[in-house]
């Protein structure tokens, strides 16, 4: 079975957007400034499970196309399905992406329909990991949005942290590490890539 894995865009200052993000602005206030690099380079990236290719330098290419082909399924939180439009039915993974909702009677009935690439579910992100990794066999699973990547932390779930660092400085937004209580989180290096616009930091969750 593969491990519980986020991977995110963030700012030297530790958030993953900007103020004020909503469906009209996904990004918040200055966020997309975390994706520049997505865009400034001169090698295809396509993102699994939509019709996006990114253009980024050949270090990022090497390496997100290796992680990204690893990943099997998505755990993600309501309010980012929501801020992202359910990615108009195509959200980023290769594979089902397992929505943790308090009120999946408000979602859309096309995306409860049979077929439908989300699975809504009620009971926390214990029970949607849980599913996601029988959904994903031996791949890993890409645990998506800094709520569910905060959760997943306080409950000892997440294997691996992939940070993507920009270098700028947001000053306020939607703050990766937040809500992890008083007990330290002991981290082990695993992998630093410098690549234009960004550097690539991986590591693993000590337990």
């Amino acid at each position: 079975m593969g491990q519980a894995i986020t991977e995110l865009s963030v700012s030297l200052d530790g958030f993953v957007a900007g103020p004020n993000d909503s469906p009209a602005l996904p990004l918040g206030e200055g966020g997309d400034r975390l994706f520049d690099w997505y865009s400034s380079g001169d090698t295809a990236l396509p993102l699994p499970g939509t019709d996006m290719v990114f253009q980024v330098s050949r270090a990022s290419a090497a390496l997100l196309s290796e992680e990204w082909s690893a990943v099997g399924s998505m755990v993600t939180g309501r309010r980012l399905f929501d801020i992202a439009n359910a990615w108009s039915g195509k959200p980023p993974v290769d594979g089902p992406c397992f929505v943790v909702t308090h009120h999946p009677q408000t979602v859309s009935s096309e995306w409860l329909e049979e077929g439908s690439p989300f699975t809504f579910v009620t009971e926390g992100v214990e029970s949607a990991l849980r599913q996601a990794k029988l959904a994903a066999g031996h791949r890993d699973v890409s645990v998506s949005s800094a709520s569910m990547t905060q959760q997943c932390l306080q409950a000892g779930l997440l294997d691996a942290i992939y940070i993507d660092l920009v270098p700028v400085l947001l000053g306020d937004g939607v703050r990766l590490f937040d809500h992890l209580g008083v007990t330290p989180i002991a981290l082990e290096q695993i992998r630093v890539i410098v690549a234009p616009g960004v550097t690539h930091l991986r590591f693993r969750v000590v337990k």
